[in-house]
């Protein structure tokens, strides 16, 4: 039988674990509305309690983007689903592509305010190296058949190549700057990893440096 002091401990401690998950979801809330730097005022009327509260449950600026990166991983990865590792190359192509697409319009937000924090917060850089890392490899996998046939170097090349042109920052670069509607920038996209998967870099099949 529990006794009342441990069921009173196991009830404070429900309240904060509830508690530390309202302040995450309402600084994603905030940053997904376009509020990148969210202040601790905003982040306590958006989760609905005290801003003494915030501070109280998070000791640090570290420890609440730890808990806002758990979230935002709970949020997006039920809507990933895995790239195609087979069939025909154009069908992988534009599988990744769309794969690609989904998630940086569901995340943008928070990269964004990410990227603000990067230089300053050891958990959000480690964050952001972990997600391109895993984009790169996953660029490596589904595209493992075209670049086995290409010598070292080159194969290293168009890997660099090809997890730019997949990357948020050029999706960014495609939907921010260059303001494309989604589709056009979409086929951007598909058109960039084609022709690199199609077309050696000049000098390379006659044995040329590509630089002196």
């Amino acid at each position: 039988m529990t006794s009342a002091p441990a069921l009173a401990i196991d009830g404070r401690n429900a309240r904060a674990r509830r508690t530390r998950e309202a302040v995450a979801e309402g600084f994603l809330d905030l940053v997904q509305s376009g509020v990148l730097r969210p202040t601790a005022v905003q982040v306590a009327a958006r989760a609905g309690v005290s801003e003494r509260a915030v501070f109280r449950h998070f000791d640090d600026l570290e420890s609440l983007y730890a808990a806002v990166a758990e979230r935002q991983m709970q949020r997006v990865a039920p809507r990933v689903s895995p790239v195609p590792r087979g069939g025909p190359l154009g069908e992988r192509i534009a599988a990744l592509v769309a794969h690609r697409v989904d998630l940086y319009e569901r995340i943008t937000p928070v990269r964004r305010a990410s990227l603000l924090q990067e230089h300053f917060s050891p958990v959000v850089a480690r964050r952001l190296t972990w997600m391109r890392d895993a984009l790169r490899a996953e660029v490596a996998g589904v595209f493992a058949p075209e670049l086995a046939v290409l010598p070292a170097a080159t194969r290293r090349e168009v890997l660099d190549a090809l997890g730019a042109a997949a990357s948020w920052s050029a999706w960014e670069n495609l939907r921010r700057h260059a303001r494309l509607p989604r589709a056009r920038a979409q086929r951007a996209v598909i058109r960039t990893i084609a022709v690199l998967l199609a077309t050696p870099p000049a000098g390379a099949a006659q044995g040329r440096p590509l630089h002196k």
